[in-house]
């Protein structure tokens, strides 16, 4: 099989007034009784900042969570209000992301699992395409079966699939599906003229999992043959392989994919 593919602080300083000089008086006087010395005088209130001049809470915005603090005092104009931090922009969300697998249970690389595929209604596209240009065909079709149930209101809630009906050392025929909620009844109009509406595959079925670029899923196929020959296994022809991540390029380390292979 072909290669497939995160203080301020502010100080206030004061002066003490200093005590009055003591007069000279005549020498026959009497030195006048001591009084009890003069209090000093009062601190000057601080000085309202200019007009305009930022406050504390606007040079370090608190969280919106904070409690509000003490308003303006007598003698100071009202604080405006700190300009609202702006948002980051929304990380945009795969249209796959939060639809179900087939099977519920992840799959294990180093494992081969004996699932039950149920049938689900879906949105299928066939197809066929050359060996080296096996992920831009399949990812150009999902993204064609997408954009059209989206403008159709048809919710999707599955994985996307390719259904391998045919392959040679050229090339290979597929049917992509997307699992919608129901199929649609009547038949939206502006709907693509070839996009159709059947089943997923379903029934008894092993179930292999390839981890890594899908340019060397050739490799998963080698270990697919050899376990099936090893234990005299004949299955249909036609391979199903789920795509739990988004088919981005070949070369996509991040990429996962379930292979379904449907014994006769």
């Amino acid at each position: 099989m072909k290669t497939r593919l995160p203080t301020i602080a502010i100080g206030l300083a004061a002066s003490l007034a200093c005590g009055a000089s003591v007069l000279a008086q005549p020498a026959q006087a009497p030195a006048p009784a001591p009084s009890q010395a003069p209090a000093p005088a009062p601190a000057p209130s601080p000085a309202a900042p200019p007009a305009g001049t930022p406050s504390p809470a606007q040079s370090t915005p608190l969280p919106t969570t904070t409690a509000p603090g003490p308003g303006p005092g007598p003698n100071q104009a009202p604080t405006p209000p700190a300009p609202e931090k702006a948002l980051p922009p929304a990380t945009p969300v795969p249209p796959a992301a939060g639809r179900v697998p087939l099977v519920a249970n992840p799959g294990d690389p180093s494992d081969v699992d004996e699932v039950t595929l149920p049938a689900k209604p879906a949105a299928i596209l066939s197809g066929s395409a050359k060996w080296d240009q096996a992920v831009p065909s399949l990812k150009d079709a999902v993204a064609k079966v997408e954009a059209a149930l989206a403008q159709a209101g048809i919710k999707a809630t599955g994985k996307p699939l390719s259904v391998f009906t045919r392959t040679d050392d050229d090339g290979f025929q597929y049917e992509v599906m997307v699992p919608v909620e129901a199929a649609p009844n009547p038949r939206p109009a502006g709907l693509p003229d070839d996009l159709r509406f059947g089943a997923t595959p379903s029934g008894k079925a092993l179930r292999f999992t390839h981890k890594g670029p899908y340019e060397g899923i050739d490799q998963t196929y080698e270990t697919v043959t050899a376990y099936l020959d090893a234990k005299g296994i004949i299955v249909q022809d036609a391979f199903v392989e789920e795509y739990l991540t988004p088919l981005a390029s070949p070369s996509d380390e991040a990429l996962e994919v379930n292979i379904y292979a449907l014994p006769k």
